[in-house]
């Protein structure tokens, strides 16, 4: 229902792509996106390539500074060829420009854990019977269910 929204939006501040906004924590990372967030991408006179500004704290301005080349990728793969040139690093508050506004975080991405398949876990068991430490039959039985569901998911299975 928002998407048309969210797209003129985005396009007002310079993103082409609105997945860069909307699904920024997949794109970034979670490590950069629990520290910075896109505010804008600008393009310049010759049109050779785009500069992303990035708005970060203070603190973690040097942290993200370093990782600014990972980042240009991460995004460019995205937009699938290298439509940023450069990123450009702001700093602000950890609560915004003024007193009283939220904290400069993204809400931590809740997953669904999907529930394990029943055959699987037996499948597993089954095959790490016999070994006598606990623990490795433990972590068998992780690897041979997480195996298991992953190839009936990918239709690689039985």
């Amino acid at each position: 229902m928002l998407n048309e929204q969210i797209r003129k939006t985005g396009e007002s501040r310079g993103f082409a792509v609105s997945r860069l906004l909307t699904h920024w924590a997949e794109i970034a990372g979670a490590d950069i996106a629990a520290i910075a967030r896109p505010v804008n991408v600008g393009y310049g006179r010759g049109g050779f390539g785009a500069t992303l500004t990035v708005l970060t704290t203070g603190a973690q301005a040097p942290m993200l500074e370093m990782q600014k080349e990972r980042l240009r990728e991460k995004v460019n793969a995205v937009y699938g060829y290298n439509a940023i040139s450069k990123v450009r690093i702001t700093q602000t508050a950890p609560t915004g420009f003024a007193d009283g506004q939220v904290q400069f975080q993204y809400a931590p991405v809740e997953r669904d854990k999907p529930k394990p398949d029943q055959v699987a876990v037996a499948e597993a068991a089954k095959a790490a019977t016999g070994v006598e430490s606990d623990e490795l039959r433990q972590a068998l039985e992780r690897l041979g269910q997480n195996v298991l569901s992953n190839n009936k998911t990918q239709g690689k299975g039985t």
